[in-house]
């Protein structure tokens, strides 16, 4: 079994291609820390761009994607971001969840991806 970790880190990898699959770690804002959920959003879907890019994939190839919120009063306003992001008739299967908190101050919204490659 070949595993091609992309982002390999001490304490996680930001993606791990197997067969013909590409797995993502949870994503959260980099440049939108403390920003609105739509800029962290908007943040996070192109860090997701990038990193399917490097696996050879892309957004229309995503099969699952789950996404954490601390607050699901914010559930439209991501939503204003993910919809434009999307390929209609291309989308994933999605869960919204709600959670408590994230692992850092600022961050509101994580997104994690599955996609055929």
């Amino acid at each position: 079994m070949t595993l091609n970790r992309l982002g390999a880190g001490n304490r996680m990898t930001d993606a791990i291609v197997h067969g013909d699959k590409v797995y993502l770690s949870g994503y959260v804002a980099e440049k939108a820390v403390g920003g609105t959920v739509a800029e962290q959003t908007a943040d996070i879907l192109a860090q997701i761009d990038e990193t399917l890019a490097q696996a050879g994939s892309d957004k229309t190839k995503i099969i699952k994607a789950v996404i954490w919120l601390t607050d699901m009063g914010t559930w439209a306003e991501m939503n204003t971001v993910w919809d434009k992001w999307v390929v209609p008739g291309q989308t994933p299967c999605r869960a919204a969840v709600h959670s408590a908190k994230l692992a850092a101050a600022g961050l509101d919204v994580e997104i994690m991806i599955e996609a055929a490659i």
